[in-house]
């Protein structure tokens, strides 16, 4: 069930937006008013992100993080840790960045949040990227983390209670991961998915399409580029595999959707909770007022809420 209403609210009248969230977004419109994702080869924008050039701060890697690696479909794939002493849950982590951009080591600062005010084990995948290792190649690697995860999770945490999630296009890897685990191998193992901002219909919703030219964050042309790149060598944009909010969504774990009400993917998250819902699977949907893409990557009220709201609905997943 889910209350579109409360939901809602009034999270989409922007004189009741935090003053704090609008004055973000404006900062990061200023930022890059100058900034393309695309005037540099994919590796070289990777590296500048990781210097704080573009939209997000520069990030804090966390000294508690360590790394072990696992085999995969396509080579070894390296999974960080960040936890606490005694894990009352797993937290399956996928990192956002259009499928191209972004790195495991770019949210310690909310994962540290996690593994410390929920008690989460958080587990970040660092699965390759396109255009160099374009679709099937990302989720292959998703869905081959979670299976080893799942079957090493007593053994490495001490606990079997197991949440999955991401951002953006983290949040639609994980959706993928999902359905790939109830389908190709008829497991379940995931009590709860935490779902960020996704990017759920590469055929692109019409938040997507009427966005845009504006940057804040990111904008249309961004978008259809990263979908290009993820499917450079082909895939029907409508498959399910491909686009989740095409898929058949039963037997699915109950799951949060956050997202901010000037966001070019919202409606990817409007149209995705509901259908969630529909198909028998728990649902709750959260917009914040004047959120951007990814909102929670800038400091502020929103960002304060949302983290919280997070961390109550992961304990809540993992209590006894």
């Amino acid at each position: 069930m889910i209350d579109l209403t409360s939901a809602l609210g009034p999270s989409f009248d922007a004189g009741k937006a935090p003053a704090d969230a609008l004055a973000v977004n404006a900062a990061i419109v200023k930022r890059l008013e100058t900034w393309d994702n695309w005037a540099y080869p994919p590796a070289v924008i990777r590296q500048m992100r990781r210097e704080g050039r573009g939209a997000f701060p520069a990030p804090i890697p966390s000294p508690r993080a360590r790394t072990i690696t696992m085999d995969g479909p396509h080579g070894p794939i390296d999974l960080r840790i960040i936890a606490p002493d005694s894990p009352r849950g797993i937290y399956v982590h996928i990192h956002g960045g259009g499928w191209v951009l972004g790195s495991v080591d770019q949210q310690d600062q909310w994962l540290e949040r996690f593994a410390d005010r929920a008690g989460m084990a958080c587990v970040s995948i660092d699965y390759r990227l396109a255009p160099e290792h374009p679709y099937p190649q990302g989720p292959d690697d998703c869905e081959a983390a979670a299976l080893w995860i799942a079957g090493e999770a007593k053994r490495l945490f001490g606990t079997d209670r197991m949440v999955i999630g991401g951002e953006s296009a983290g949040a639609h890897l994980a959706a993928v991961t999902l359905l790939r685990l109830r389908d190709r191998h008829g497991v379940m193992p995931f009590r709860a998915a935490n779902l960020h901002a996704g990017c759920y219909d590469l055929a692109l919703t019409p938040s997507v399409r009427r966005w845009g030219a504006e940057k804040l964050v990111l904008n249309t042309r961004d978008i259809e580029m990263f979908v290009r790149h993820f499917l450079v060598q082909g895939g029907d944009v409508r498959h399910p595999d491909i686009s989740p909010l095409h898929a058949d969504l039963k037997g699915l774990p109950p799951a949060l959707f956050t997202v901010g009400s000037l966001d070019p993917l919202l409606d990817d998250t409007l149209f995705m909770a509901p259908r969630w819902a529909a198909a028998g699977n728990r649902a709750a949907l959260e917009v914040y007022g004047g959120g951007c893409h990814v909102f929670i990557g800038f400091p502020g009220s929103n960002t304060d809420r949302c983290l919280e709201r997070i961390e109550t609905f992961m304990g809540e997943a993992c209590a006894d």
